[in-house]
């Protein structure tokens, strides 16, 4: 029996009587096949990710699994339309708290359309993506309860600014995450979710690592998908979204690399290790001016 997401926290969603994906209760998920060469792009990268013998197995463990494609009946009612079968990444997680970061200071890929870069570029500016090479796109966290959910609005999280990122990056981990940006985030889960050798700044490394050396793809447009369940158990770091994927030429993708390294660095400085259930690093005026100018360590 096919289903809404409940995690969705970003992208098209099959509500409303929109075309959006579906999961079942077998662990897959079901994104519709975009129209074009979106769809087109998304469906050759999958296809050679997933037979591609050079790339390792610790790094694949970052992508949904593939599992072809399949015909069916469209969520918004239009018909028979063909779906990605892929991995549904959030499956088995227990009150899940996502986070979706856009990746890259430049979000489309080269050879586009003039209309489609005069969009992109201007939802680059009106963010953070230009500034820090990456932005938030959607996210929930779940609070004490697990019914306690706080799921912004997509035009609020549009305004962010990077010290506004900064301090949802130390909600993301916190039991008394809320709308009010003036209450201070506990941190309480900070040690579990981002430290440690399996958190997800050590995910984080591990990609920075690979996409330090790969010249195999170039991944515009492309998000990172943190996430963690209660009381911060089972941290992942997921990469979805590859409808712009394109060749690598043998070049360094240096604009995700260079987001992921901005994104290193926020989380390392948005949070303390050594104050794990009390404190949260304090934003001095050293934290604000690094986020104009991040770097890889």
């Amino acid at each position: 029996m096919f289903k809404v997401p409940v995690h969705q926290v970003a992208g098209h969603q099959a509500i409303g009587g929109k075309l959006g994906p579906l999961v079942d209760d077998d662990g897959r998920f079901y994104k519709p096949l975009q129209s074009g060469e979106r769809g087109s792009t998304e469906k050759a990268f999958y296809t050679s990710f997933s037979s591609n013998t050079s790339i390792p197995e610790d790094i694949r463990r970052f992508f949904p699994v593939f599992h072809g494609t399949q015909v069916l009946e469209a969520s918004d009612g239009s018909g028979p339309c063909p779906h990605l079968v892929l991995q549904d990444i959030v499956s088995g997680h227990l009150s899940p708290s996502i986070m979706d970061i856009k990746m890259g200071a430049n979000t489309w890929p080269p050879q586009s359309p003039e209309d489609y870069i005069t969009r992109c570029l201007e939802k680059d500016r009106e963010t953070t993506s230009i500034n820090l090479g990456f932005r938030i796109e959607g996210f929930h966290i779940y609070r004490s309860e697990e019914s306690d959910l706080w799921k912004p609005e997509k035009q609020f999280i549009k305004s962010f600014s990077a010290q506004d990122v900064r301090l949802v990056l130390k909600k993301f981990v916190s039991s008394n995450a809320s709308p009010d940006l003036d209450l201070n985030p506990d941190c309480a889960f900070a040690s579990i979710v981002y430290g440690g050798s399996t958190g997800i700044l050590a995910q984080l490394r591990e990609l920075k690592a690979w996409f330090e050396v790969q010249t195999i793809y170039r991944f515009y447009s492309c998000s990172v998908l943190m996430m963690h369940g209660k009381g911060g158990s089972g941290a992942a770091v997921k990469l979805v979204d590859f409808a712009h994927v394109v060749d690598g030429e043998g070049v360094i993708d240096h604009n995700f690399l260079g987001g992921l390294c901005s994104l290193i660095e926020f989380i390392s400085k948005a949070t303390q290790d050594e104050y794990p259930n009390k404190t949260c690093l304090k934003d001095s005026e050293n934290n604000r001016s690094s986020s104009d100018n991040c770097t890889c360590e």
